[in-house]
């Protein structure tokens, strides 16, 4: 070992720079962490020292840090017993899309809200005809003075029924191809005509919905990203999804819940300290690997050959995805530029880590992992084993990734588009 480098907590070497962060980290928690304040004050405190979203730049209530350092300050709020910052698809997609293409005014109106959990956002893209290929949207905007309405419907709508807004797609030009004629709008989502019904899963969760929209309005200035510009600001909304959601990410969402309709807010923030509220929470943010692996330790010794290759492959699909984010970082530093495929092979390795998770999950348990309320069952795993197939859908799917990295990373022949140059009102529906 290097004397630029020390031991960290775990025995594993991190250099001198990790460790600094980790001890401001701490030092600040033991000044600041309260467990008698309202879940609203502490993570407005969270916001103002920028630890919030560290990962964000300074100007824009962050640290300009790694995605790997910014999972060391996760580490070390949880383990000091405080609560992690907002959660959802504010801090998660709606941010970082209004930091890369909003303007100063926008970043005023939208991202403290979000970082201090004031607004809850969910993601108004995807319809029924139009999944895989969201370019062919038909949700439509009008414009009306310094206003827009809004008539369409959307689906797969995540939290849709506990935001406060929304990032929608809409079609403000059908007399250009599909992909040039869509705005990408910050849209209020209590306004009259916004019909937001769950769909239930066989999960027994409704974690999504479906949304109708009638004469809606979203003003002229609430376009981010410029007027017909929406598929490239879109584009960057869906490479942090799949970055967020891929293999090797971390998290440190709270368990309380974001926005005014969740109704956390002013609830006492030490009541949140305990185990999320959703029992497949950490399965279902990317986390399924760890808990499986848990699970193994827990059940240990384990005989069964076949079964404890499966659970050293998994080890190895995690830190080769971890490592995969060490590697990304240090090219970052160097000044080396990236293939631009790490999300989408970060998100294809979250399915087949998620995939082989809920097959050993099940598989540790034994007869009763099929069971979902047996006492000797994890409901976790039994839980995790439904939601498994969808990771391979949403997020875009796993052969719109792989697409990408062919056409757009390896050079590969385009797929035949025969509508590319179409307007969109003249493409056949």
């Amino acid at each position: 070992m290097t004397d630029t480098q020390v031991e960290a907590q775990d025995g594993v070497a991190e250099d001198a720079e990790t460790t600094a962060l980790r001890q401001e980290i701490r030092s600040w928690l033991a000044s600041n962490w309260d467990p008698d304040l309202t879940v609203a004050e502490w993570w407005e405190r969270l916001a103002d020292d920028h630890w919030a979203v560290p990962t964000w730049p300074e100007s824009d209530f962050g640290r300009g840090l790694s995605r790997g350092d910014a999972a060391v300050v996760a580490k070390e709020i949880a383990a000091a017993g405080a609560i992690g910052p907002p959660g959802g698809l504010g801090v998660m997609l709606a941010g970082p899309t209004i930091v890369a293409h909003g303007d100063e005014e926008q970043k005023r109106r939208y991202l403290r809200p979000i970082v201090t959990g004031q607004e809850a956002w969910c993601q108004l893209f995807s319809e029924p005809g139009a999944g895989s290929d969201l370019a062919g949207l038909a949700a439509r905007a009008v414009r009306d003075g310094d206003e827009w309405i809004v008539n369409g419907q959307k689906v797969w709508t995540s939290g849709g029924q506990i935001a406060d807004r929304g990032m929608l797609l809409a079609r403000t030009d059908p007399d250009v191809p599909k992909h040039r004629g869509i705005s990408w709008f910050a849209a209020d989502m209590h306004q009259p005509g916004m019909d937001v019904r769950p769909l239930r899963e066989m999960t027994g969760r409704a974690l999504f919905n479906e949304v109708f929209m009638t004469d809606i309005r979203v003003r002229d200035d609430d376009i981010i990203g410029g007027l017909n510009n929406g598929w490239a600001v879109a584009n960057t909304t869906l490479m942090v999804e799949r970055m967020s959601l891929g293999a090797g990410g971390h998290g440190a969402a709270s368990a309380a819940m974001p926005g005014t309709v969740a109704g956390d807010l002013e609830k006492r923030a030490g009541d949140f300290v305990r185990a999320p509220r959703s029992g497949s929470g950490d399965v279902m943010s990317g986390g399924a690997g760890a808990v499986v692996l848990a699970l193994a330790r827990k059940n240990a010794p384990i005989t069964d050959a076949v079964l404890r290759q499966q659970l050293v492959q998994l080890y190895e699909m995690q830190e080769i995805a971890r490592f995969a984010n060490l590697r990304a970082k240090a090219a970052r530093a160097a000044g080396v530029k990236l293939t631009g495929a790490e999300p989408n092979i970060a998100k294809l390795s979250m399915t087949r880590i998620t995939r082989l998770a809920a097959h050993l999950g099940l598989a540790l348990q034994g007869p009763a992992g099929q069971l979902w309320k047996d006492p000797h069952a994890d409901p976790v795993m039994a839980e995790l084993a439904l939601f498994a197939p969808a990771v391979s859908i949403y997020g875009g799917t796993d052969e719109v990734q792989k697409n990408i990295i062919g056409e757009r990373v390896l050079g590969l022949p385009a797929e035949p588009r025969t509508d590319k140059d179409v307007p969109f009102r003249d493409i056949p529906r």
